[in-house]
């Protein structure tokens, strides 16, 4: 398996080598060359599959080259041994339509861990004796938390994660700040998630610096990253009918990663229905999506830190098929869209994308709703991001067939102040991460400078 940039002037790598790269050497983002197709009958045959032999299927065909069977079927059990329920991401009905699908029983509490668990597994087998790689990453809150669980007190590895200054819950900043391996390294940057993500960015695109310090990123700008999150999705889906019958997901996303995942499982051949693309009041995603514009505001705080982002990055790799796949063509589009903040999608890309996305903006009053309403009639209490995702997919319901999945991206308990006030109950901390704050946290202040960052890397990595 081969991957190209999205913007067609980077070189052409293999598996190992896009796990190890993250962003391409031209500002671009990988993609395979092909995709892989799971045939009626492999689908079929996953319906009684557990979580890490669904795994092993949908991955083994984008790491031939990379690894053998026997290493990606040992890298899949340390991913995922340790989750906390034994089908690693169990669906819960709620209704005869509605259905979640939890994806925060890893150690962190998060969807982020199903991915990176994985990724940190890779990093390890892919470094040779006495390599080093420097991770440097931003959040919005869940994957930095992952990202340091994944890679603390690997050898060769330091990871510096940057999270928006007082834009994370408690529990979020916690999960980072906390974490005493001497490979972590933690800083609070003064402004907001797009500001640390344009400077990771702007250090993976100096090339000096990119060299000096081996850059990686665990950002989904990574395509291992959401190759794992692929699995999820075939997974939910076979147990709901695939492929006899097709079935929506209800994504709550900010950087339209996880969403794009989605994507990834129905251009591999599941039936995917529907692809709902749940935002909070930062809506550039269905702003994009329904009336074309992807433009640049201004990122308004809410409770739902961690789809506070104006910038999706990997809103690339779709707009690389809607190009017709024109990486040059699409690399001239990205070059105007970073100088000006603004694109508009063409009434052809629009349609293209509407085959398969529905976006919904969802405020907070509607949030509160859904989450107010799985909590008294199906007795479930929902994260705030979870709560949007639900919102969307009630509101969808009349216009989609079969069953409707909403991804339930977080325990409800890294949102303690929100669930509280729509449930009235107070969500406690699973007995494995209680401690957490009993523990001294650890992190930097600096301001949102490109330089500064660098200066602060060289000094510790």
């Amino acid at each position: 398996m081969q991957y190209q940039s999205t913007r067609g002037q980077a070189p052409i790598l293999d598996f190992r080598g896009v796990t190890l790269a993250g962003l391409a050497t031209d500002g671009g983002l990988y993609l395979p060359t092909h995709w892989p197709q799971l045939s009626a009958e492999t689908l079929e045959g996953l319906a009684s599959a557990s979580y890490l032999e669904t795994a092993f299927t949908v991955i083994r065909p984008f790491t031939e080259g990379a690894l053998t069977d026997a290493e990606l079927k040992a890298l899949l059990r340390q991913a995922y041994g340790d989750f906390g329920h034994a089908a690693v991401t169990p669906l819960v009905q709620l209704d005869h339509r509605q259905w979640l699908l939890e994806l925060f029983h890893g150690p962190t509490l998060a969807f982020k861990d199903v991915a990176l668990q994985l990724l940190g597994g890779l990093f390890a087998k892919f470094l040779g004796a006495g390599d080093k790689i420097t991770i440097v990453g931003a959040t919005s809150g869940d994957t930095g938390s992952a990202a340091i669980e994944a890679v603390a007190g690997r050898p060769g590895i330091t990871i510096f994660m940057l999270h928006p200054d007082g834009r994370v819950s408690d529990v979020q900043r916690r999960q980072m700040t906390t974490v005493a391996a001497p490979n972590v390294f933690n800083i609070a940057l003064a402004g907001s998630f797009d500001d640390a993500q344009a400077l990771v960015k702007a250090l993976f695109n100096d090339p000096a610096f990119r060299a000096e310090q081996q850059l990686s990123a665990v950002n989904s700008i990574n395509w291992a990253r959401l190759l794992a999150q692929i699995v999820y999705y075939v997974y939910a889906g076979v147990r709901l009918g695939a492929p006899h019958r097709a079935v929506a997901f209800s994504v709550p996303t900010g950087n339209f990663g996880d969403v794009f995942a989605g994507y990834c499982a129905a251009r591999m051949g599941l039936p995917v229905s529907k692809l709902l693309v749940a935002t909070n009041i930062n809506d550039i995603l269905a702003r994009a999506l329904n009336a074309g514009d992807y433009s640049v505001g201004t990122v308004a705080p809410t409770v739902t830190p961690s789809m506070d982002i104006q910038v999706s990055s990997n809103f690339e790799r779709l707009l690389f098929d809607l190009h017709g796949r024109d990486g040059q063509a699409l690399g001239r589009t990205m070059q105007a869209f970073e100088k000006t903040g603004r694109m508009q999608l063409t009434d052809a890309q629009r349609a293209e994308a509407a085959r398969l996305f529905r976006a919904e903006r969802v405020d907070e009053a509607q949030m509160m709703g859904a989450l107010q309403w799985a909590h008294a009639n199906c007795g479930q209490l929902l994260d705030p991001h979870t709560a949007i995702g639900l919102a969307a997919a009630r509101r969808a319901e009349a216009d989609l067939d079969g069953p409707t999945v909403t991804l339930a991206t977080a325990h409800p308990a890294k949102f303690p102040d929100a669930v509280e006030r729509a449930s009235g109950v107070r969500p406690g901390l699973p007995r494995r991460v209680a401690h957490l704050f009993d523990r001294a946290e650890r992190y930097d202040r600096l301001p949102a400078d490109a330089e500064a960052l660098k200066a602060y890397i060289r000094d510790r990595a």
